[in-house]
């Protein structure tokens, strides 16, 4: 990537450059001439700090966001789901609450607190929850065998912060208060026993009879012009440089393919062995055998390998010959045609591609769009661009502005959307009827599987019903329908919930109980210390998220 930013600079800003060079020569003999007068010369970049840390830096920011990476996965056990932007916003709140721990001057954390943090990392822990020796000595030998990850003394130094980011929370966290109104509320929610019977409406079984005129996919056309019109379309050509007519000029020795394999062994797995089955001989592991398992796939390791190289000369020859036009400062038409002609490439049309993703033929990789859209009728042609097959270069033809298609092109596309939308009204008008009459139903006493059985048949659609064993929010079962717990809020013993349009779904409570709502009850002074705590750190991260949005607030670009 050096090399190349290099490569581009110079072939394209040669007499910026030269300016550049002689300003800089003049500037730096004024500057340090001590008959100038002068001091040092104000830099050039502005800084850009975040409490200690200079966002520019690319030291600093290693420090803040890697330090916060490997505190996160060490806490939580793994980052996976996790997004870029919420483990930054773990790594500033982790600086300012070490920011906090310094100017309050605590201390650094001791090897006994140490030890008993690492016992709390969910990273160390076992089936049960509880701390495994096992795990923490297999994650110590790992970072001894993986030279590129961090240390041993960096996972200490990280362990050791976080002490003192949990002494900063517990500081700032106050006692809490709760009302009894509060934890009784609480409980009401958590601990109330429900006994629900849940009837969902199919929406594939669902076929009201839907015939579009042309005059209702017109309107919807019209109402919905932003969802069908077709986006802008780049048109390019291509000369490319293909790997295959490099293979030839590629040598690979013994020692050159081993090495590979060596570097990416999980790309060539050895083809499995099969053997008679014997129930009356042990299964035993198959022996680890590198040289025997590189000699297996050897021959597969080398065409992956020469394609490599291949591929790189082809980029190669495609960087060559970007170079040549530019020197040549060829133009679009007929100078560009002889000059392919002297070498005797072909310039290819390709297909009009859209900025999302690059043209098919090419691979469509979305980088191949991002270089492609920077050409203009000034700019026509590209810098070597890596492909699937090679390497090319891309020659700007036109640029098809966004239009609206014509009907009779998306005629069928409308039709189907159409008949979707409307389908969803007359499903969630279906969902009114159906409340109605089924709670007549419930109310005449009849049971809800049998109301529901004949609302079925008169409606043509098929209703699924269920009578989940009685349960509290806070132990719910397993297998119960996610939206029939949001119902919960607003449901009392012998009501119907209105249909969950998404799911279809209808809740009817048929038995509602609450719970012990006195202090005798164990769960009263569980749930008391559990809000407790809660309002506690709410207070807290409050007011680490206002130190942390005025310290970014401070190294705002200005504009």
């Amino acid at each position: 990537m050096i090399s190349w930013i290099q490569k581009y600079f110079q072939r394209h800003f040669k007499t910026v450059f030269g300016v550049m060079l002689a300003l800089m020569i003049v500037s730096l003999v004024g500057i340090y001439n001590p008959s100038s007068g002068l001091g040092r010369g104000e830099q050039k970049t502005r800084e850009r700090y975040f409490l200690k840390y200079d966002l520019n830096l690319p030291d600093d920011q290693a420090r803040l966001f890697g330090d916060g990476s490997l505190s996160a996965s060490l806490k939580f056990g793994s980052l996976a789901g996790a997004t870029e932007d919420q483990i930054g916003a773990y790594a500033y709140d982790r600086a300012a609450h070490l920011h906090l721990a310094d100017q309050w001057h605590l201390p650094a954390a001791t090897d006994s607190e140490i030890r008993e943090q690492i016992k709390t990392l969910r990273m160390f822990a076992g089936q049960d929850g509880t701390f495994d020796q096992k795990a923490y000595d297999s994650f110590r030998d790992r970072l001894k065998t993986n030279p590129k990850g961090p240390t041993q003394a960096d996972v200490l130094r990280v362990i050791g912060d976080d002490v003192r980011h949990e002494k900063v929370t517990a500081l700032l966290s106050g006692p809490g208060f709760v009302m009894p109104a509060e934890v009784k509320q609480q409980l009401v929610r958590s601990d109330t026993t429900w006994t629900l019977a849940t009837a969902t409406v199919d929406y594939a079984s669902f076929s009201p009879a839907l015939k579009p005129t042309d005059a209702d996919l017109t309107k919807h056309l019209e109402a919905q012009a932003f969802r069908y019109e077709i986006p802008p379309r780049l048109v390019v050509s291509a000369v490319e440089f293909s790997s295959g007519n490099y293979v030839n000029a590629v040598t690979v020795t013994e020692a050159d393919a081993r090495a590979y394999y060596d570097a990416n062994p999980s790309r060539f797995p050895k083809p499995p062995e099969v053997k008679p089955f014997d129930a009356a001989t042990p299964a035993t592991p198959p022996k680890v055998d590198p040289a025997a398992d590189f000699a297996a796939v050897r021959s597969l390791v080398e065409a992956a390998l020469k394609f490599e190289r291949a591929k790189k000369l082809a980029v190669q020859a495609a960087s060559d010959f970007s170079e040549a036009l530019d020197k040549a400062k060829v133009t679009a038409g007929p100078a560009l045609e002889k000059f392919l002609a002297d070498r005797k490439l072909t310039l290819r049309p390709l297909a009009p591609f859209a900025r999302d993703a690059g043209p098919a033929e090419l691979g469509g990789a979305p980088e191949l769009a991002t270089e492609a859209w920077q050409l203009s009728a000034r700019k026509f042609f590209s810098d070597a661009l890596p492909t699937a097959s090679g390497g090319a270069v891309l020659f700007w033809k036109e640029l098809q502005p966004a239009r609206k298609p014509q009907f009779a092109d998306i005629r069928d596309k409308l039709a189907t959307d159409w008949t979707e939308s409307e389908k969803r009204k007359a499903f969630v008008e279906l969902g009114r009827t159906l409340k109605a009459q089924l709670e007549t139903r419930l109310k005449a006493g009849e049971p809800i599987d049998k109301a529901a059985a004949a609302l079925a048949t008169a409606s043509n659609v098929k209703i699924d019903v269920k009578t989940p064993a009685a349960f509290t929010p806070r132990n719910p079962p397993q297998d119960l329908d996610r939206p029939a717990l949001g119902a919960l809020e607003r449901l009392e013993k012998g009501q119907l919930a209105d249909m969950d349009i998404t799911s279809g779904l209808f809740v009817y409570a048929v038995d509602k109980k609450a719970p012990d709502l006195t202090e005798a009850n164990p769960q009263f002074a569980a749930t008391r210390t559990q809000l407790t705590g809660f309002y506690s750190r709410m207070g807290s991260g409050s007011y680490v998220s206002e130190l942390v949005a005025a310290e970014l607030k401070k190294s705002e670009p200005k504009p």
